[in-house]
């Protein structure tokens, strides 16, 4: 990670670590990280996305770049256009983070940003001096940036499914779109979390808090329970049986799906290092290959794009459809799912028959130092968990790139084990990572 670039950009707390001032020097460097012309603004609906896109904009006009600002719209739609225009995007959102945060994602023709671009923007940023080019570029508000996303779900041949759906937009970026989308295509639908304030986004609602979807789904029986987060990258999804599938198993339905029908380039599928280890067991007892990477749809990405594979994610729900889009879409992954179960005339449920998903547990500790996890003793206490755990099992200990804590994920057969390991190895970084005057 840089300076200001985590994992998913740069995020912070909107007004305090994530300034306007920020924002506005990184919509005027990308005139000369990228030699651009014109680029995209997109935001989602928290009440500070107005003041900071704003700023990412004037700072793009300053530089001379003409600007196309979509107004508020799902971090995958200003991805797709960037690649279809083949021109920078920038989105406004934090995600899946409560309303006080913000962020800055940046695509260059539709992808995420190599190391190297990251680290000009923050050396523009750093400098902090604002580049006149001369000439202002110009402003224009445009439903492209609609028009063309739609477009996509046309590509795929998807036909109207006798499926009732239910979907919760967490008062966020896919409120409009995915009504649009989704409402044509299936026999009933209800849509919650549709009404945002500028501060409910994320909250109570969303991939982040699925208890309003599956009460939804239960109450109205619906086929697919669908939960987006805030900004639309990634679902999680559940049944009218209150029964949850998160990515990994959702990767499962779908990668079957493309292998059935010759669309699973290489036989494999790229997962990350905090995979159910069930999961892949299931995936390699279909003959699917598993690629696993670090954790971020970043990291992901450029797995599937190095070696041309065409599925790939994160149990947290971030989906890449690689042969449709090349970044985590939640909407595309919904349409998709849509589409399965209406060729198969198949459930959910019926469709991940047979997979046995091993206990696993995260627990996130913070008010400690994240560089513990660099310390001799805690890497000789994670070494011997691993042990102990053995084969087709899970051990991730890591720093979060979105927020002050450390990560600790485990996964076995056996759920006393997992615990007793969390309990082993919270206790040891705690001990080591304690911050003077608990700070």
């Amino acid at each position: 990670m840089g300076k200001y670039f985590g994992t998913d950009g740069i995020r912070g707390v909107a007004g305090e670590t994530l300034t306007t001032e920020m924002a506005h020097l990184v919509g005027n460097s990308l005139g000369k990280v990228f030699s651009a012309e014109r680029i995209v603004v997109g935001k989602d609906t928290r009440e500070s996305s107005d003041a900071l896109a704003t700023a990412v904009t004037l700072g793009a006009l300053e530089a001379g770049m003409d600007v196309v600002y979509a107004g508020t719209v799902s971090t995958p739609m200003v991805a797709h256009f960037s690649r279809k225009e083949e021109i920078p995007g920038v989105m406004i959102t934090a995600s899946h983070n409560p309303y006080r945060d913000n962020g800055i994602k940046v695509f260059d023709k539709g992808y995420k940003l190599p190391a190297k671009a990251e680290s000009a923007i923050e050396a523009f940023i750093d400098k902090g001096e604002t580049a006149f080019s001369g000439t202002f570029g110009r402003l224009r508000t445009s439903e492209s940036v609609n028009e063309a996303y739609q477009e996509l779900f046309e590509s795929f041949g998807l036909e109207k499914a006798n499926l009732s759906i239910a979907f919760d937009t967490a008062n966020g970026a896919t409120c409009e779109i995915a009504k649009k989308v989704l409402a044509p295509v299936v026999d009933e639908h209800v849509q919650i979390g549709d009404k945002p304030d500028g501060r409910n986004i994320n909250e109570g609602c969303g991939s982040t808090d699925l208890s309003a979807i599956v009460k939804a789904a239960a109450e109205h029986k619906s086929d697919l329970g669908v939960a987006f987060d805030g900004d639309g990258d990634r679902l999680l999804v559940v049944d009218h049986r209150e029964n949850v599938y998160d990515g990994d198993l959702l990767i499962y339905i779908i990668a079957r799906y493309l292998k059935e029908n010759d669309l699973l380039n290489k036989n494999t599928v790229v997962l990350t290092k905090m995979s159910n280890p069930g999961v892949i067991k299931a995936l390699k007892e279909n003959g699917i290959k598993v690629v696993q990477t670090d954790v971020g749809d970043k990291h992901v990405q450029a797995e599937l794009l190095k070696n041309d594979y065409t599925i790939g994610g994160e149990n947290s729900g971030h989906i890449i459809l690689n042969h449709l889009l090349q970044t985590g879409d939640g909407l595309l992954a919904a349409a998709y799912l849509l589409k399965i179960m209406h060729e198969k005339r198949q459930t959910l449920a019926s469709l991940v028959e047979g997979v046995e998903i091993y206990p696993q547990k995260m627990q996130n500790v913070a008010g400690v130092a994240k560089d513990v996890v660099n310390d001799k003793e805690v890497k000789a206490a994670v070494k011997e968990a691993a042990k102990k755990l053995g084969a087709d099992s899970l051990l991730l200990v890591r720093p979060s790139g979105t927020e002050p804590v450390v990560r600790i994920t485990v996964s076995h057969k056996d759920a006393s084990l997992v615990d007793k390991t969390i309990e082993r190895l919270e206790s040891i970084i705690r001990e080591k990572g304690a911050l003077e005057d608990g700070g």
